[in-house]
């Protein structure tokens, strides 16, 4: 492993960054934040990493206790890594760091990456914020799906494709509409009532948010 960097600053905010501020570290956590991944998985995710890059970061992680790698039993046999208790902490520095980059973000370019699962995060706050009780709600987007734990006090956070079994709710929207909710421009209540979200399920989650769709039809 290569040697520790320091700030050499005896300060909070300097040894955080001694862990965290260097490139990728924290969008690697990010993507951690779904439950355990393998290293080609990771790789797929993060475009523009080096699998050098990568390697070293995930190494780094390991050291500085933020991250574990296991082998899963068979018939997987392959190794993932997962965030520590201590990893999964920064939960709040990457909610933070994402409200602060809403005005950053601006048009997609040309050259921008785009996963439906990088919505997961601020979806999930929006979710959160609306109120609407715990369980597991399925996203699709053109881009792909996702789904998100709202109310998890462990676990994975979101994961990758349709829910696994029957989701409490299911939401269909295009991009531009998440995005809208992602920066806090439109409330996601506000999207259900305006028609730019579709809500289907029977569980509660699925109910409460279409009492806000009702709330539509009856100021019609």
């Amino acid at each position: 492993m290569s040697p520790r960097r320091s700030y050499d600053q005896f300060c909070s905010a300097a040894r955080a960054l001694d862990a965290v501020g260097d490139r990728w570290t924290l969008l690697i956590v990010r993507e951690l934040l779904a439950g355990p991944r393998r290293y080609t998985d990771l790789h797929a995710d993060l475009p523009g990493v080096s699998t050098d890059m990568l390697a070293s970061r995930l190494k780094d992680m390991e050291r500085d206790g933020l991250a574990t790698r296991r082998r899963l039993p068979p018939p997987g046999a392959a190794h993932v890594y997962e965030l520590t208790y201590r990893g999964r902490e920064l939960l709040p520095v990457l909610r933070a760091l994402g409200e602060w980059g809403q005005a950053e973000l601006g048009e997609r370019r040309p050259t921008d990456a785009l996963r439906a699962h990088w919505f997961a995060l601020p979806l999930l706050r929006a979710l959160e914020e609306a109120g609407i009780g715990a369980g597991v709600v399925e996203v699709r987007l053109e881009e792909g799906d996702f789904h998100v734990h709202v109310g998890a006090a462990d676990g994975p956070l979101y994961g990758y494709g349709p829910a696994p079994g029957e989701p409490d709710a299911r939401l269909a929207l295009d991009s531009a509409t998440c995005t809208a909710v992602s920066r806090g421009e439109l409330g996601l209540a506000d999207a259900v009532r305006g028609g730019r979200v579709e809500v289907s399920g029977d569980g509660a989650v699925a109910k409460a948010l279409r009492e806000a769709e009702a709330l539509r039809w009856a100021g019609a």
